[in-house]
């Protein structure tokens, strides 16, 4: 038999340090190895036995998370689950977590913290798992009821898109381990390039602090992505948390629809719908590419933008934390290339310049 997956969960809330662990230890190949208070017990409990994956608050007393999660990294890099509470403050604290190294969120709120956990067992364990496997073997998506596709918010359709115009739009479709990713290549652009449509999978409220951060890294543009915005030249709009992205064309300009809808592929957004939409609006002028991320989310719409002419490309299996989406979209046939996280931006460029 495997041997279970050691986790340690560090949580100032003795309410949360019960139900998170009880949630863990019930899950089959998991192992709960301590519930601390805070990083100082934390590192007195790793002095005996090291762990596979931490969850970890970022907001506590004697030593914040961000303080601990950067000691770790520099000296034992262990992969890391954040356990954020939904405010405005704290999304921002967490995307400073997942800048430095953490490989997932899992959000709580403020009120109704054991019904929420509860209800959400099955995506924290699914996290955890992953985590466990980063950049080893991947780990496939826990039983759940069935999911539903790009379907559910936008019917195929068999009309084409216009086979030239001068406008480049460029579809890309992340999750585990794309906060970081996202930022190697957005902050590799140039001012002037394609403009680019993103989902990422995070939770509501996290999106607007993300595109803000990367926005104060980036030469483009970046900002959370409001209905009816224009995709422009050296702009990335990311889709918000809790809603779809779609994109439109709307006479010679692209533009977002950005909707509420059903999960797909248990998520919202999405990232099938995001390239379902691009393939029926952009066909050939788009170019579609799937990142690290755990699931399958984006394969079958990265098919159907290749089909439609777009040119596609996914993040290959040595640089990605996860290689679970860009590894079925390959499986699946939507990926014409496959390259190193380094190498994107430079095609995005190119994908620019193609007039």
């Amino acid at each position: 038999m495997n041997k279970p997956i050691q986790v340690l969960v560090v949580d100032d809330s003795a309410v949360v340090r019960q139900v998170l662990g009880g949630l863990l230890e019930a899950a089959d190949g998991l192992e709960v190895m301590g519930a601390v208070a805070d990083p100082l017990l934390a590192m007195e409990r790793m002095k005996q036995r090291w762990p596979d994956v931490i969850v970890l608050d970022v907001e506590m007393p004697r030593m914040d998370g961000i303080t601990f999660l950067r000691k770790l990294m520099a000296e034992r890099p262990t992969p890391v689950v954040i356990c954020s509470t939904l405010t405005d403050k704290g999304a921002r604290t967490t995307l400073d977590a997942l800048s430095a190294g953490a490989v997932a969120i899992v959000t709580k709120p403020k009120l109704g913290l054991k019904q929420f956990l509860s209800d959400s067992a099955d995506d924290l364990v699914a996290t955890v798992r992953a985590a466990a496997r980063a950049n080893l073997r991947r780990t496939a998506p826990p039983s759940a009821p069935p999911k539903l596709n790009a379907d559910a918010v936008l019917p195929p359709s068999a009309q084409r898109a216009m086979s030239q115009t001068t406008e480049r739009v460029v579809a890309i479709g992340t999750s585990t381990g794309g906060t970081q990713a996202l930022e190697v290549v957005l902050t590799a652009l140039p001012q002037v390039c394609a403009g680019l449509v993103i989902v990422q999978h995070m939770p509501e409220k996290f999106t607007a602090a993300f595109a803000a951060r990367l926005d104060s890294l980036c030469a483009i543009e970046v900002k959370e992505a409001e209905h009816n915005d224009r995709v422009l030249p050296g702009r990335a709009l990311i889709a918000p948390g809790g809603k779809h992205m779609l994109l439109r064309r709307s006479g010679a300009q692209y533009v977002v629809d950005v909707i509420d809808g059903p999960l797909v592929n248990r998520h919202r957004p999405s990232v099938d719908v995001l390239f379902r939409s691009a393939a029926r609006a952009c066909g050939a002028n788009a170019l579609g590419i799937v990142m690290t991320g755990m699931g399958d989310d984006g394969a079958a719409g990265l098919l159907e933008m290749r089909q439609a002419g777009a040119r596609t490309m996914a993040q290959d299996e040595a640089s990605c934390v996860v290689y679970g989406m860009p590894k079925e979209a390959v499986r699946r046939g939507g990926v014409e290339r496959s390259l190193p996280l380094e190498a994107l931006a430079t095609e995005i460029e190119r994908h620019g310049r193609q007039f």
